[in-house]
């Protein structure tokens, strides 16, 4: 089945046009959908650019010459870049001219990632630096604007291909990729966009859902020059009802509200204003700043009314026991690498997941662009968010995974769809996690410090095994036969000898000194079940945890072991490995371009039933 062929199979692909056009959403894709203006513009497209492996160049004059185009924001290591390039190139340069935009106020560049350290200069100035692969930064650049009416950007990107101390995720080190890891991503592969502000703007939002006091806890940051007296307007709606409507007064550059919603005690009233996977309901947010009659500011934003919780054994959507059914999602694109080929390719990812029967996606190794955490929103498809691993400890590991991950969590804390976050998988950059207790502080001080930064969702401290403090017990066991499964999580096991007894993949689940102590028990990595037949190229080099040589041996074997897993009662909620094949692996349920391998209908159904086979008949 192609893509074409499921866009008219019988299986819904969920849509929300109309959400979509409410909030302002073109086909131009908001970078930043939780902070929308008007006034804004693209900078993708072509840059000129050149390697400078050698190091040579300190500032953009040092430059001899431009050797190549590059089609931004795509990598020079992929194709869709025009270059495609994947040699060792630690050193790149990027420069465009453009049409400055007409208007008064400021005008802010913002870049949505560059890996892994950028400087930038604007018409020769040098304005700032930045280091962090997998977020963003915006440069104020109206002090550097000129009377040509064109301005230009050069940017340099320093990415060490073999550095192993820096947040990496799947980026291969060696030249080719090798077993689990992928071509590495160099440079700029989020869009770089420009925005007008006023003088005064608003800078940043963050809202808080409180579900038992039937509010939403709303904080707004003001930049530039915020004359005593500005105020802040505040409008709530879902499609044509207004929920609030307020006015604050901005103190010291900010305001810090708890919206109240009339909530007249009915359950169906509450349900229809939830938001969860089967009903994705989102608020619209309306932001106007003024200064006496003049309008200084104006946004549109969302939010959504959800809470995500543990208790005791079980996770809790809005209040009540909620199983996951999550798919291991790297993120990846054949041509394209980390960075999507286009909008729609995003949306498509979400409407897959969700037509095979997935209520989320647990990302892998990387921090997705927040188009994708918007579809995910749109549409209601839950998200487990994971920090992209280094795997070396050391002091400098530890500053930037700190410094990044603080950032990122800053910057999604908004979407509704993430209902999880994991700093830490399988102990990668804390390999002697068991005997040192370095590693194991990093590991608590993570847990910790992202419980402080966002204590309403929960906390994997280290997704797979070895665990310290966590939220939720994630286990990785790739295991495929399924009555070995039984054996070791079925109804007469207990959690206490499974923790004392059992390792899968050879790791003690818990750490001494840090008992289960209740928490949610999930098999968060499992299947990995790879389609190579022999007759297919590069067969030899396919990799999976286990191999199937025809589609009707794949098909079995998935509704096997979903079967066997959806009715183990120990777990509440698990993640298959995976969602398409990348690169070398061969393992995803559809092949890198997203077509199934198996009919939509029958991944659905294994999804959510087992399908019709039984451990003892497959």
């Amino acid at each position: 089945m192609n893509l074409l062929e499921l866009k008219n199979s019988e299986v819904e692909l969920t849509s929300n046009t109309d959400m979509k056009t409410s909030l302002g959403i073109t086909e131009s894709a908001y970078p930043r959908p939780q902070l929308q203006r008007k006034h804004w513009q693209s900078l993708n497209g072509l840059w000129k650019f050149a390697f400078d492996d050698q190091g040579k160049c300190d500032q953009p004059s040092d430059l001899r010459q431009w050797t190549h185009d590059i089609e931004v924001p795509f990598a020079p290591e992929s194709t869709k870049s025009g270059i495609g390039d994947t040699g060792f190139h630690p050193n790149c340069w990027y420069e465009r001219e453009f049409e400055t935009p007409a208007g008064e106020g400021r005008l802010l560049l913002h870049f949505g990632a560059v890996d892994y350290r950028a400087r930038v200069w604007v018409n020769d100035q040098y304005m700032a630096e930045h280091e962090g692969g997998h977020i963003g930064f915006t440069i104020d650049i109206t002090p550097v604007l000129n009377d040509s009416g064109i301005t230009k950007v050069t940017v340099w990107a320093q990415d060490d291909p073999h550095d192993l101390a820096k947040p990496r995720g799947k980026q291969d080190w060696q030249l080719e990729p090798h077993s689990i890891w992928y071509p590495r991503t160099t440079g700029i592969w989020q869009t770089v966009w420009l925005e007008r502000v006023g003088t005064t703007y608003i800078d940043h939002i963050r809202w808080t859902p409180d579900f038992e006091r039937w509010e939403i806890g709303c904080y707004a940051a003001i930049a530039g020059d915020a004359p005593e007296g500005v105020q802040i307007k505040i409008k709530l709606s879902v499609g044509d009802t207004v929920l609030a409507k307020d006015t604050y007064e901005v103190f010291n550059g900010e305001i810090s509200r708890r919206i109240s919603l009339s909530d007249p005690g009915i359950d169906d009233y509450r349900n229809e204003l939830l938001w969860s996977p089967e009903k994705p309901t989102l608020i619209n947010a309306e932001f106007q700043l003024w200064y006496k009659d003049q309008l200084l500011d104006e946004v549109k934003s969302y939010t959504a009314m959800r809470t995500v919780t543990i208790q005791r054994d079980r996770f809790m959507l809005n209040g009540r026991p909620y199983y996951l059914r999550l798919v291991l999602d790297q993120g990846y694109w054949h041509d394209s690498l980390m960075t999507a080929p286009d909008d729609e390719a995003l949306r498509r990812d979400v409407e897959l997941a969700k037509a095979m029967g997935f209520n989320g996606v647990r990302k892998h190794q990387k921090i997705e662009d927040p188009r994708f955490l918007y579809w995910a929103d749109v549409l209601g498809l839950l998200v487990w968010e994971e920090m992209p691993s280094a795997y070396r400890f050391t002091s400098k590991a530890v500053e930037r995974m700190t410094h990044e991950w603080t950032q990122v969590i800053k910057r999604d804390v908004n979407h509704p769809c993430i209902v999880a976050w994991v700093p830490f998988n399988e102990s990668w950059g804390v390999p002697n996690l068991v005997e040192t207790q370095a590693h194991r502080n990093y590991v608590l001080a993570m847990y910790h410090l992202t419980k402080t930064l966002d204590p309403t969702r929960p906390v994997i401290g280290n997704d797979g095994w070895e665990s310290t403090d966590t939220d939720i017990l994630a286990i990785h066991d790739y295991d495929t036969n399924p009555l070995h499964l039984v054996h070791r999580y079925g109804p007469e096991v207990k959690i206490s000898d499974l923790l004392d007894r059992k390792r899968p993949g050879g790791r003690i689940l818990t750490l001494d000194n840090y008992p289960h102590q209740g928490q949610p028990v999930m098999l968060t990595e499992f299947g990995g079940i790879a389609y190579a037949p022999q007759d297919k190229p590069d067969a030899d080099k396919a990799w999976g945890y286990e191999r199937c040589f025809n589609i009707s041996e794949l098909e079995m074997k998935y509704a096997a072991l979903l079967k066997t897993i959806n009715n183990i009662e120990m777990f509440s909620g698990f993640c298959y490995t995976q969602f398409t094949d990348t690169f070398q692996e061969a393992n995803g349920l559809l092949y890198a371009d997203r077509t199934p391998k198996i009919p939509i209908e029958a991944i659905r159904a294994a999804t959510l039933s087992g399908g019709l086979c039984t451990p003892t008949s497959c």
